[in-house]
């Protein structure tokens, strides 16, 4: 077996290992001595592949925080999507689709993001996730009112900054009800329905 197909293996194991191991007891509580031990791999070995615990737990969780990323820019960054198409059914329902499919993918990493990241470096995602977005927000809606001088955009902080805090109480209900997976759909679009009901009255759409 090639020298390469043998670390990546090695470090998948790792990866696999400390993921279950944060799910069950939270990153807080996992030692490295626990998922050296889980995954079969030396101690002193790991080191050859992460940093630090805190460098195991960002690479798991970063397919669901590239997720993120990506649709902040998609809907209100540099690719943002205009503000009319609000009034469109082809991207509602792209935006249902979106939620829904990222919450069956990333369900676990979700859990290890939104709950189980007390300690590491993420543990203030939301936080810090709700400021960007705000801000971003903030400059979407004044490229919009250049480009619709019709629209309302005088709107206060504290409710763009509501908008990313109910996203994240929705895939967090959905997580701790542990909504079964053929009903998730229909609640993500009427959590939809109300967000852009609530846009579009807001901004005069």
């Amino acid at each position: 077996m090639p020298m390469q197909t043998v670390k990546d293996h090695i470090k998948s194991d790792i990866l696999q290992s400390a993921a279950t191991l944060f799910l069950e007891k939270g990153y807080l509580k996992v030692p490295m001595r626990e998922i050296a031990h889980k995954s079969g791999v030396g101690l002193s070995n790991i080191y050859n592949y992460f940093s630090c615990k805190d460098d195991i737990f960002v690479q798991i969780v970063t397919p669901a925080v590239r997720t993120f990323e990506n649709m902040l820019d998609e809907h209100h960054g540099r690719r943002g999507t205009d503000i009319m198409a609000m009034c469109d059914r082809d991207y509602f329902k792209y935006m249902v689709d979106e939620y829904t499919s990222f919450i069956h993918r990333h369900r676990d990493l979700l859990l290890l993001l939104l709950f189980r990241s007390q300690g590491s470096s993420l543990e203030n995602y939301k936080e810090e996730f709700a400021r960007k977005s705000t801000a971003l927000v903030k400059e979407y809606f004044t490229l919009m009112k250049h480009k619709h001088p019709q629209l309302e955009t005088d709107i206060s902080d504290f409710s763009i900054r509501m908008h990313t805090v109910w996203m994240f109480a929705l895939f967090e209900e959905l997580l701790m009800r542990r909504v079964k997976p053929d009903e998730i759909e229909k609640v993500v679009t009427e959590y939809m329905t109300i967000e852009v009901a609530g846009w579009r009255e807001l901004m005069k759409i």
